[in-house]
């Protein structure tokens, strides 16, 4: 293990095991002054974030989008205090601390026992929300998680998910997908955080007006298995307590190819997730390049690549 990979390693095992000792009051104080210095130095993940901003809110100032910007980073560490405590947490205080909207959605398809997958972006606290589901609903559900360096961190995000009560799988190895699968016909809840490819193979959306790139599955799942497709959007209010909207199902088109259906059914979550997102942009976190024209030069117009249709498909 190189010394950087031990340092972010021994970082986060700080976070773990002091963070989660803190009073509440003194972890949000942490959170928001780690925050702030972040935020005032400006490195790359605060200038992508800001980039990210823009598309988001077209027109916005630089005033507004660096406003914008703070309230971001300031949501981002809520996330990670909260991620920090969550082990500690009470079961009363995880049932206490998330309240979504439209939860019928998501009990009456577990009813029907065919299987639920819910899919979000990386809006507020995904974790928190599935702390609630497996301690207020009782319900176990199976994930997926990148495969981090060092190993050792990644570890102990399994084992921090694991303790939550979720059953966590690798992205990579080539076997989540068929794990998953079964898991759904068994009539279980697949969770995955899916606004942001991880594979480079995955499907072109329309996303504030610009092509992104999304996972291709969860509408591959929801077509093999007959599992419903619900999105999920979260959001911090001025409360304690995280709100979340289960927005209606992505129904599988009657017609058209796999890869037609799948390009349709993504690009429906895609539009779910925009109007979470654009309701609440600062609790949007993502700091690392999302659309294609920031992955691939030659998307961008006017650059001969893109004359020439040579850009990343």
């Amino acid at each position: 293990m190189s010394a950087r990979d031990r340092l972010t390693d021994g970082l986060y095992g700080v976070g773990w095991g002091t963070v989660k000792k803190l009073p509440e009051p003194a972890a949000v104080r942490l959170g928001r002054t780690v925050a702030d210095v972040a935020w005032k130095r400006r490195g790359t993940g605060v200038r992508r974030l800001e980039s990210n901003y823009a598309r988001v809110v077209p027109g916005a100032s630089p005033e507004r989008l660096a406003a914008l910007s703070r309230a971001g980073m300031r949501s981002y560490l809520r996330y990670w205090m909260e991620s920090f405590r969550l082990p500690a947490w009470s079961t009363e205080r995880i049932k206490g601390g998330f309240a979504p909207k439209d939860l019928h959605h998501l009990t009456d398809g577990m009813d029907a026992g065919k299987g639920v997958i819910l899919a979000l972006p990386h809006l507020a606290n995904w974790d928190l929300a599935g702390a609630w589901v497996t301690t207020r609903l009782g319900i176990p559900f199976t994930t997926v998680a990148e495969r981090l360096k060092p190993e050792t961190l990644y570890d102990r995000f399994v084992a921090y998910r694991e303790g939550l009560g979720m059953e966590v799988l690798p992205h990579s190895g080539g076997t989540a997908f068929g794990t998953l699968a079964r898991r759904l016909r068994d009539g279980g809840l697949v969770c995955l955080v899916a606004d942001r490819d991880l594979s480079a193979s995955g499907v072109e959306v329309d996303f504030f007006g610009e092509t992104a790139r999304m996972p291709a599955g969860p509408a591959l799942l929801a077509q093999q298995t007959g599992a419903l497709l619900l999105p999920v959007t979260l959001w911090y209010d001025d409360s304690p307590v995280m709100q979340g909207r289960v927005h209606p199902p992505v129904e599988v088109p009657e017609s058209g190819t796999r890869a037609e259906k799948t390009s349709v059914m993504t690009q429906a979550l895609a539009d779910a997730f925009a109007t979470g997102i654009a309701d609440h942009p600062e609790d949007w976190h993502m700091l690392q390049r999302l659309w294609l024209k920031d992955l691939d030069p030659a998307r961008a117009p006017g650059s001969q690549g893109a004359a020439d249709g040579q850009g990343t498909s």
